[in-house]
């Protein structure tokens, strides 16, 4: 059978969008598992199954690169939202999209994606976490180091270390062994975070299920949510990223984060399967 799909990237974290309105896929975590490998197959780190809804315009379901199903993504979500824009399936601003996380609802603002990303939770067992109540600055012990460690769900579960030089910390060494950590009953992305001022974060994000990526929407995010938290910044914040910048607010009024940042399509191909 042949496998048609689109290469799309946000700030250098790269999907593949399938459209499954009419062709039933079968074993999905398997092919994401095959074709998201970077020297044997497509690669990218997450897939983005678009299909019909019964309650919004769209669903999109989210397999990371080791197959296993997350439930939502910043950046996958806007382009998800370029690609439906694109080839015209619906003119509607915002779109409503259905996800595993709830109804998500991007918009254009100029050439760029803006995302209603709905609030923040922080109840540490809604996150999920082993514990209850606002996790802020809890002491995580890892290989006998302890980290300070502020937890939110944007829809996923995130784990937030703030550090005085984000570019020397050794994410690739801590970031798997949080990711797993028993703390974490359904696993955790983690950002590790350096504060520029009050207005900007430089983050580095290990994504659960993909390891460290160029970028995090859901991620930054957090972040954001985190630092405003801590009092090291507002409720507005850019957060530069390896890939690039994400606009983040907390929104006073309503309580939800919107992110704003860009998405592109790379290009068309098609995969046996």
């Amino acid at each position: 059978m042949k496998l048609e799909f689109t290469k799309m990237q946000g700030l250098g974290n790269d999907f593949i969008v399938i459209d499954s309105r009419w062709k039933k896929l079968k074993n999905i975590p398997r092919l994401v598992r095959r074709f998201s490998h970077r020297r044997f197959g497509i690669g990218f780190d997450q897939a983005l199954i678009l299909s019909s809804s019964k309650k919004a315009d769209f669903r999109m379901d989210i397999y990371n690169a080791d197959g296993g199903q997350v439930e939502m993504c910043g950046n996958g979500i806007r382009c998800f939202a370029k690609y439906i824009w694109d080839r015209h399936l619906s003119g509607n601003e915002p779109l409503r999209i259905e996800t595993v996380a709830g109804i998500i609802k991007p918009e254009r603002s100029g050439r760029m994606v803006r995302v209603d990303m709905g609030e923040p939770v922080l109840e540490g067992k809604d996150i999920p976490i082993r514990k209850g109540g606002d996790i802020i600055d809890y002491p995580l012990n890892v290989l006998d180091e302890y980290f300070l460690v502020t937890c939110v769900s944007m829809g996923n579960p995130h784990c937030v270390i703030f550090t005085d030089d984000v570019d020397a910390f050794p994410v690739g060494r801590f970031g798997p062994l949080i990711e797993k950590d028993k703390f974490f009953p359904n696993r955790t992305n983690v950002e590790f975070v350096e504060v520029l001022s009050r207005n900007r974060l430089k983050v580095r994000v290990w994504e659960r299920g993909a390891g460290e990526t160029l970028a995090c929407g859901t991620g930054g995010c957090a972040t954001l949510v985190a630092a405003s938290l801590k009092g090291l910044t507002g409720r507005k914040a850019r957060a530069h990223l390896p890939g690039g910048d994400l606009s983040i607010e907390w929104s006073k009024v309503d309580n939800h984060i919107y992110m704003t940042g860009p998405a592109e399509e790379v290009f068309e191909g098609v995969v046996e399967v």
